[in-house]
């Protein structure tokens, strides 16, 4: 962004979404109680935006009759292409990058993402998704003999030792959501975006797991290898606390409100397609464990009530960049919709690469997404200038 910023002589904006970060409407009781957290929406988040945007064009000298573009990734790119498609007298187009706006209620199928996670572990070492897959049952049955709990965390260094199948459990999902993470952060370089990490992390945990037939306790120091490759690539780390998986400055817990009341995104694994153990997706639960946490209950069909789903073609001048290794492209637009929806696949690219610094390790595939991407904004750029010069 900074450099396109300054090849197109813009002025950079970014505005912190309400409930995060330093912008509590309520101060240390936002998030007290559900009353309080009524207004943590993704449509009270865009308004904002279109609030701030007009406020900036009154306030800053010669940026009145300016266009503008809003660019995102992930959620962010969400909000940016729903921003285009809520306000378009307000931003001339997008740039949604690794933006999931289809992964909600039966658009596509629940298990399409922890399948391109597999994937990813699968292209990135031989038998290293088939390690991973035998983890599951040598955890269960290493944690059923008498002295397995104590042994499972001391081999895996956990700062907190295992104490019932409650706690199993909970380590199970953990290392899951670790192989989730590495497969969104598989960058070409070293980068520090969730955690420290390597370039091409998975291609490196892959080193750890090349043999599926050990025995199950050589499997689970393998994994303990692994798994270090993320937490621990500093070295600086003494043990493995398995209550947290990312750096904790991404907001999580306004992220668990939003996920149990609009942003409800099934998924599920069956341990066939993929490498995790299978879950189904149960909405009941999902809604139960919701009401437990905050009080409030889901509604799955809201966001493509409110956004439209599949049904956008009316829409122009978005851009959809996906990478391939991305899990969240399974619930990406991928294909174009119209000649001005349309979308980027780039082969090499993790979670929005191509929002990310110019970096000598760039594959290809990303420089030409990226000229490409500038290439649809200059025309955006072009066409407002002229419709401008029409009403003047």
């Amino acid at each position: 962004m900074w450099d396109v910023a300054e090849e197109l002589k813009a002025m950079l904006v970014f505005a912190e979404h309400r409930y995060y970060g330093e912008s509590l409407p309520f101060g240390s009781n936002s998030f007290k109680d559900s009353k309080h957290l009524n207004f943590l929406t993704s449509e009270q988040a865009l308004a904002d935006f279109a609030k701030l945007i007009k406020y900036l064009k009154r306030t800053i000298p010669g940026a009145k009759n300016q266009p503008v573009i809003a660019l995102g990734g992930s959620y962010g790119g969400m909000l940016a292409a729903w921003f285009r498609m809520k306000y378009p007298h307000i931003v001339v187009g997008a740039l949604a990058s690794s933006a999931p706006i289809w992964q909600f209620e039966n658009i596509v199928p629940c298990g399409v993402f922890m399948k391109a996670v597999t994937t990813d572990f699968r292209k990135s070492g031989p038998n290293c998704s088939e390690s991973i897959h035998r983890s599951w049952d040598a955890i269960s049955r290493l944690a059923k003999k008498g002295t397995g709990l104590r042994w499972l965390s001391e081999a895996l260094h956990l700062c907190t030792p295992l104490t019932n199948s409650q706690d199993v459990q909970h380590l199970k999902d953990w290392i899951s959501e670790t192989w989730v993470n590495l497969a969104m952060v598989d960058y070409p370089y070293e980068s520090n975006f969730l955690q420290p990490l390597p370039a091409w992390p998975i291609k490196v945990v892959c080193q750890y797991l090349k043999n599926p037939s050990v025995s199950d306790s050589l499997l689970l120091q393998n994994i303990f290898q692994a798994l270090n490759v993320y937490y621990n690539y500093s070295g600086q780390v003494r043990c493995l606390n398995i209550s947290e998986t990312a750096t904790s400055s991404l907001g999580a817990q306004g992220w668990s409100y939003q996920a149990c009341t609009e942003m409800v995104m099934p998924f599920c694994s069956n341990g066939i397609d993929d490498m995790f153990e299978p879950r189904s997706w149960n909405l009941k639960d999902y809604s139960d464990e919701c009401f437990k946490l905050w009080g409030v209950r889901p509604r799955p069909s809201w966001i493509t009530t409110m956004y439209g789903g599949k049904n956008i073609s009316s829409h122009t001048n978005i851009i959809f960049s996906n990478g391939e290794l991305d899990p969240w492209s399974g619930g990406g637009v991928t294909k174009n919709i119209t000649d001005t929806l349309v979308a980027i696949v780039i082969p090499d690219g993790a979670h929005h690469l191509d929002l990310r610094a110019n970096n000598a390790f760039d594959p290809t595939s990303v420089l030409l997404a990226r000229s490409l991407e500038v290439r649809y904004m200059k025309q955006w750029i072009k066409d407002f200038y002229a419709s401008l010069g029409k009403k003047h």
